[in-house]
C-alpha cells in the first residue's frame, strides 16, 4: 500500500511539473522595431507571437537596452489569430546616454514545444534582438516595418517562399541574410540547424525572399532572418526576425501567381497592373498585396479584387505616385495568393518593385554675364522639393538617362557645382565659387530637383554656353573717386577692329548700361556715344555712390547706318572691384567682389598712413580674401586695393590695372576666445564632480579673462550658468550637484570685453550604488536585526519582493532602505535562505532608469549568531 501511494504521488508530481513546464512554453516568433523620437530617445515596439493554449502569458517584458540598463515594457495590444496564435505588442521609450551602437535584447522563457531544429526547444529561452546606431550626424532613423507576420505554413515536397515585406519609412537600403535563432541574453542556440531541405534553404539578399526548396520533413521549424539597414553604404541597423514555419503532408497543391514586372514611373503617371493567381485544385483564392505604398500619408495605392472564381482570381493594383512618394529606393510590393483548401491552405508569394522618380526640370537658358553664367529654368510646380542641384562639365556630353535613372552619375562627366534652396527657385548664377569661369571653354549644364530626403529627380535637359569677351573688349572698370554721392568709375575698352568683315561700315553707336552690384541684372542705360571712327573708347560714370556698392557695366556696339542698324557681336560685360571690409580684434578682414572677363592674378592692399597721408602697401594676395593684422582697436584705418590681370587669349589686352573704392574700418574686439577643452570626473563617495579645462593655443589664451561653468542635470535639460571665474589661470571647478552626480557640463572662456566662446557639453552619469546585504540576524539582540540596503539619494523607489523556498511572497516594499525586520504576518520567519527580486528606480542623466537585481538572503535567528557575508 505504501508503494502504491508513493507511486501515485510520483505520477502526480511528474504531471504537475510537466504542466508547469508546458505552461511556461509559449513563444513562437517575434521581432523588435523602433522609431526615433529625438537625438537620443527611441520608442521600441516588441512584437511576439505566442501559443494561446499555453497557460503562460506576459503582460510585460524586460528590455535590455545594451547600455547596461533595463526597463519593463508594458503590453499595449493583444490580437487573437487562427491556429492558436496570439499577437502581443509591447511599447516603451528609452533615452541613450550618447552616440554608439547598441544591441537591444528581449528574452522570455520559453520557446514552444516540438520545434524540430532546436534541440529540446521546450526548455530553451526565446530571445530576439535589434541593433541600433545612435549617431545624430547621420540624421534620424527608424527601423523598417515588417508588414507580413512571422509565421507561415508549408507543404512537404513543395517549394515554400516567405517574405517579411519590409518597408523602410526613411527610404534606406535593405539587405537580408539567414542567421541563428538565439536563447537567453541573445546567445546563439547550440546545435541549432536550418530546417531540412531536399535542395536548399536560403534568403535572397536583395528581395528578402526566404526560399525553402523543398521541405524534407513535416513538423514545426524556426528560422531567424536579419533585415539589415544601410545608408550611404554604411550599415546603420539590424532587425532579427525569428519566425516559425509548420510543414504538413497534403494532397493539396499551392496556387501559382501570374508574372509580375518591375516598373519605373514618374510622379503623376498612372500605374495600373493586374495581378493574377491560379489554383490547379480549383480552390477559391485569396489574393493579397503588402507594401509601404498602401500606407503612405499622401497618394496611397489601392489593390482591389477584379475577378474571383474557383481556380482563378485577379486584382488591380492602381497608384498615381505623388512628389511625396519620391525616394532613392524602389518600393517592394509583395503579392501573396492563398488557396482556401479544406485540407491545408497553401500560399505562393512573389514580389515586384516600383521606383518613383521626380520629373526632369526644364532648363531654358544659360546666359554668360562677364565671367559668370546665369541659368534659368521653368518652375518645377510643387512645394514638395527642397531645392535644386546644379551640375556642370566642360564640353557637350553624350549622357542619355534611361527611364529608371535619377540624378546624374559621375560617369557622365558632370560635377556638382552648386545647390540652391527653394521649391520656387528658377535661376542660379555659376560663379565657380567666386573665382569666375574660363574663357574659351564650352560649359554644359544639367540640373536636378532635390527632395527633402536627399533624393534627386531625373536629370534636366542639357544646355551649353561659353563666356564671351564681348564687343567691345572691356579693359578697365576702375573706381577713381569714392563718395556716397559724387563718386566716379573710369570705364575703358579696346577699339574694335576687323568690322569690315561683317560687314559693319558705320556709323556706330555705343550703348552703356549699368546695374547695381557686381552680379546685378537690373541694367539701365546710362549713356550713348555715336561715333564714325570708333576712337571713343573711354567713359567716366559720375556722380554715383561708389562707397556703398559696386557696379556692373554692359557695353553694346551697334552698326548705326540708316536702314541697317544691328548689334555687333555679344556685349562686353565687366564690373568694378568692390572691397568688402569688416572689423576684427586688432585686425581688418577683406572680401573682394568682382565679375570681370579677364583673370586677376594679383591684389595689392594699401593702407592710409596718417603721418605722410600716403597709402602704404600692406600686403598682396591672389585670393579673394585678406586679413590685415597688428592694428589698434578703436582706431580708424582706410584701404583700397589694386588688381593686376590679363585676358588669357594672346590677342587680347594684358597688364590690366584697376582700383577699388576706398573703405574704412575701426577694429574692435568682437571675437571670442577659443573654447576650452574639458574633462569631468566623478567622486561617488563625496557626490562631487570635478570639471577641468585647458586652452592649448597660446595666442587664444592671451585673450582670456575668465571662464563660465554651465550645468544641466539631464540630456534634455537646459544649460544653466552655475559659476563665473574671473581668473584665467584657474583650470578646475568642483561641483556638488546634490544627491545625484549625473549631469552635463560645459565651460566657455570670455575676454575683457565680454565676448564668450562656444561651448561643448560633456556628460557624466550617476554612480550606480545600491547594495543589498546577503545575511542578517533578526534575533532581537539589537545587532543587525533589520535588513537595510546601502543606498543613496539617487534611488527614488524600489520594488523589493522576498520569497521563501516554496516561492511564497513573505515581504514586499517600495522603501529604498528596505527596513525588513524579518517578520511575516507579525512573526519572525524561519531561518534559512530566501530569494529576492528587486527593481531599483534610480535617477540618472536620462531620467529615472530601472535596473533589476536578484539574489539570496540568509536569515539567521539564533541568539548570538555572528554576522558575516555568505558566499553563494
Amino acid at each position: 500500500m505504501k508503494n502504491l501511494v508513493s507511486g501515485r504521488i510520483l505520477v502526480l508530481l511528474v504531471f504537475l511539473l510537466t504542466s508547469a513546464r508546458l505552461g511556461a512554453t509559449h513563444n513562437r516568433a517575434g521581432e523588435i522595431t523602433y522609431v526615433q523620437i529625438s537625438d537620443l530617445t527611441y520608442e521600441i515596439t516588441i512584437t511576439t507571437f505566442t501559443y494561446t493554449l499555453s497557460f503562460a502569458d506576459r503582460p510585460q517584458l524586460e528590455v535590455d537596452w545594451g547600455d547596461n540598463s533595463t526597463s519593463i515594457a508594458p503590453r499595449v495590444e493583444i490580437l487573437l489569430l487562427p491556429n492558436f496564435y496570439k499577437r502581443n505588442i509591447y511599447k516603451i521609450r528609452h533615452t541613450y546616454p550618447g552616440p554608439g551602437v547598441y544591441r537591444i535584447v528581449v528574452q522570455d522563457p520559453n520557446r514552444n514545444y516540438g520545434v524540430l531544429n532546436i534541440p529540446n526547444s521546450v526548455n530553451v529561452v526565446f530571445s530576439i534582438s535589434t541593433i541600433l546606431t545612435v549617431n545624430p550626424g547621420m540624421g534620424f532613423n527608424s527601423t523598417p516595418v515588417l508588414l507580413n507576420p512571422p509565421y507561415d505554413k508549408a507543404a512537404l515536397g513543395y517549394v515554400f517562399i516567405h517574405n517579411p515585406a519590409a518597408f523602410d519609412p526613411d527610404g534606406d537600403s535593405l539587405s537580408y541574410k539567414l542567421t541563428v535563432c538565439t536563447r537567453e541574453n541573445g546567445i546563439p542556440i547550440e546545435n541549432y540547424t536550418l530546417p531540412p531541405a531536399t535542395n536548399f534553404i536560403r534568403v535572397d539578399s536583395i528581395t528578402g525572399d526566404l526560399i525553402w526548396n523543398t521541405p524534407a520533413d513535416t513538423g514545426t521549424f524556426n528560422v531567424a532572418m536579419e533585415i539589415q539597414e544601410w545608408r550611404n553604404g554604411v550599415k546603420i541597423g539590424v532587425v532579427v526576425r525569428d519566425m516559425q514555419i509548420e510543414v504538413f503532408t497534403t494532397n493539396n497543391k499551392p496556387p501559382v501567381n501570374g508574372p509580375l514586372e518591375d516598373m519605373c514611373v514618374e510622379v503623376g503617371e498612372v500605374v495600373e497592373f493586374l495581378a493574377t493567381a491560379t489554383d490547379e485544385n480549383e480552390d477559391y483564392i485569396n489574393l493579397l498585396a503588402t507594401s509601404g505604398i498602401f500606407t503612405l500619408a499622401e497618394c496611397p495605392a489601392t489593390f482591389n479584387i477584379e475577378d474571383s472564381v474557383p481556380g482563378f482570381t485577379s486584382a488591380l493594383l492602381r497608384w498615381i505616385p505623388c512628389h511625396e512618394a519620391v525616394r532613392n529606393q524602389p518600393y517592394d510590393i509583395i503579392v501573396k495568393s492563398e488557396d482556401l483548401s479544406t485540407d491545408l491552405q497553401l500560399v505562393d508569394i512573389d514580389n515586384m518593385r516600383i521606383k518613383v522618380l521626380g520629373p526632369s526640370p526644364v532648363l531654358i537658358t544659360a546666359i554668360p554675364e562677364g565671367k559668370f553664367i546665369r541659368l534659368m529654368w521653368e518652375n518645377y510646380g510643387t512645394d514638395a522639393i527642397a531645392g535644386f542641384s546644379i551640375y556642370r562639365r566642360e564640353g557637350v556630353s553624350t549622357f542619355s538617362p534611361d527611364s529608371c535613372t535619377n540624378g546624374i552619375p559621375s560617369s557622365s562627366g558632370f560635377v556638382k557645382v552648386g545647390y540652391i534652396a527653394g521649391s520656387n527657385t528658377v535661376s542660379f548664377t555659376d560663379t565657380d565659387n567666386g573665382e569666375g569661369l574660363k574663357f574659351g571653354t564650352e560649359y554644359s549644364y544639367r540640373i536636378v530637383a532635390v527632395y527633402p530626403n536627399g533624393t534627386e529627380s531625373k536629370a534636366s535637359n542639357e544646355i551649353a554656353s561659353t563666356l564671351v569677351s564681348g564687343v567691345p573688349v572691356i579693359r578697365n572698370v576702375s573706381v577713381t573717386s569714392t563718395d556716397v554721392v559724387n563718386g566716379s568709375v573710369y570705364i575703358a575698352w579696346r577699339k574694335p577692329d576687323r568690322l569690315d568683315t561683317i560687314p559693319a561700315n558705320g556709323p556706330y553707336e555705343y550703348l552703356i548700361f549699368r546695374a547695381d552690384g557686381t552680379t546685378g541684372t537690373n541694367y539701365q542705360q546710362i549713356a550713348s556715344i555715336i561715333t564714325s571712327d570708333l576712337n571713343d573708347t573711354v567713359f567716366v560714370d559720375n556722380p554715383i555712390n561708389t562707397r556703398d556698392r559696386g557696379y556692373i557695366y554692359r557695353i553694346e556696339l551697334y552698326n548705326n547706318a540708316p536702314g541697317n542698324r544691328f548689334l555687333i557681336g555679344e556685349p562686353g560685360v565687366a564690373s568694378s572691384m568692390y572691397l568688402g571690409i569688416s572689423p576684427g580684434d586688432r585686425k581688418a578682414r577683406f572680401v573682394i567682389n568682382r565679375n570681370v572677363p579677364w583673370i586677376n592674378t594679383r591684389y595689392d592692399f594699401f593702407r592710409l598712413n596718417e603721418t605722410t597721408l600716403a597709402y602704404d602697401s600692406v600686403g598682396s594676395t591672389n585670393q579673394l580674401t585678406f586679413v590685415d593684422t597688428g592694428l589698434e582697436n578703436g582706431k580708424e584705418y582706410c584701404y583700397y586695393i589694386r588688381s593686376t590681370g590679363a585676358y588669357l587669349r594672346p590677342d587680347l589686352p594684358k597688364n590690366l590695372i584697376n582700383f577699388s573704392q576706398t573703405a574704412c574700418i575701426i577694429p574692435e574686439d568682437n571675437e571670442p576666445p577659443c573654447p576650452p577643452v574639458i574633462t569631468v570626473t566623478s567622486e561617488c563617495d563625496s557626490l562631487t564632480n570635478t570639471v577641468r579645462w585647458r586652452i592649448d593655443d597660446p595666442e587664444c589664451f592671451e585673450d582670456v579673462a575668465g571662464y563660465k561653468i554651465y550645468y544641466r542635470m539631464t540630456y534634455e535639460g537646459t544649460m544653466e550658468l552655475i559659476e563665473t571665474i574671473n581668473d584665467r589661470n584657474t583650470f578646475s571647478y568642483v561641483h556638488r550637484p546634490g544627491e545625484i552626480v549625473a549631469g552635463c557640463y560645459a565651460v566657455s572662456a570670455f575676454d575683457l570685453i565680454g565676448n564668450e566662446s562656444g561651448k561643448t557639453a560633456l556628460c557624466v552619469d550617476s554612480c550606480n550604488f545600491y547594495e543589498i546585504p546577503n545575511v542578517f540576524t533578526p534575533n532581537g539582540d539589537g545587532i543587525n536585526d533589520i535588513l537595510i540596503a546601502k543606498t543613496s539619494g539617487l534611488v527614488e523607489k524600489i520594488d523589493m519582493r522576498i520569497f521563501n523556498r516554496t516561492g511564497m511572497l513573505v515581504f514586499r516594499t517600495g522603501e529604498p532602505k528596505i527596513n525588513w525586520d524579518g517578520t511575516y504576518n507579525g512573526r519572525i520567519v524561519s531561518p534559512g535562505v530566501y530569494f529576492y527580486q528587486c527593481d531599483v528606480y534610480e535617477r540618472r542623466i536620462s531620467g529615472v532608469e530601472m535596473f533589476h537585481l536578484t539574489g539570496f538572503i540568509h536569515v539567521i535567528t539564533e541568539k548570538g549568531a555572528a554576522v558575516k557575508p555568505v558566499e553563494f
